[in-house]
């Protein structure tokens, strides 16, 4: 096997479905380790590290919304596509919500599957190697302070964990601090054109960035919203 592979851990109650992500993912080069519940998930991810996680959302036990709530108050921050077997928009709004970086319904087509896989993965790489020269390593609003080199959220220094979606649409933001970007400007420069993922989501990523940011998410400071304009990010002295 290439020691060199990215690592996909598949937690789905199917056993078919299971070795079918796996035969395919395998195929396409990637290392797929596989998981039926979500105690067998835990006892794996306290021995190894992996790139991504699907996790589907409907199994007996600890489900899954469940669990990628809990993964990420414990501060994980591997990214995790869910996989559900219904569409509708208000399930894909709760699991955004609970902390997945993008959703797939059911059934799906395995091709669709390995570009959503490799869209986050190359997030991950543009957002952790491949800055501009120009661009600024180091961000500071308020009490906080956003390191794209390390790839951190700090505040004060204490880091905070923050999900692949929640760092990359922060990191946009924080690029452009103090100019509004409408939903459709940050679903573009987050997810690119094309993407599967709706302007609905950006407004749940933003609350989810508020929930740790603000003392108040209901009366932001950082994170404000301008009428007609979209979402800005300031250093919390002033409201604009």
């Amino acid at each position: 096997m290439n020691d060199t592979a990215k690592k996909i851990l598949v937690l789905d109650d199917e056993p078919e479905l299971r070795a079918l992500l796996s035969a395919y993912l395998g195929s396409r080069g990637y290392s797929v380790r596989q998981v039926e519940n979500a105690t067998h998930l835990d006892r794996l991810l306290a021995r190894e590290s992996f790139d991504v996680l699907i996790l589907d959302v409907m199994m007996p036990g600890e489900d899954g919304l469940s669990i990628c709530k809990r993964l990420r108050l414990a501060g994980e921050i591997m990214p995790i596509l869910m996989l559900t077997a219904r569409g509708e928009t208000v399930d894909r709004i709760i699991g955004l919500e609970m902390g997945a970086d993008d959703y797939l319904a059911k059934p799906f087509e395995p091709r669709e599957l390995l570009a959503r896989i490799e869209a986050m993965l190359r997030r991950q790489t543009l957002l952790g190697a491949h800055h501009k020269p120009h661009a600024e390593p180091l961000t500071e609003f308020g009490a906080y302070r956003l390191d794209t080199r390390q790839r951190l959220l700090f505040k004060t220094d204490t880091p905070i964990a923050l999900s692949d979606a929640e760092y990359h649409l922060l990191q946009v933001l924080a690029a452009n601090m103090g100019r509004p970007l409408s939903r459709d400007r940050l679903l573009d420069l987050t997810h690119g054109r094309g993407s599967a993922v709706t302007e609905r989501s950006i407004d749940v990523l933003i609350l989810r960035l508020r929930r740790l940011l603000e003392q108040d998410p209901a009366a932001p400071r950082y994170i404000i919203t301008v009428r007609g304009k979209g979402y800005l990010l300031t250093n919390g002295q002033a409201r604009p």
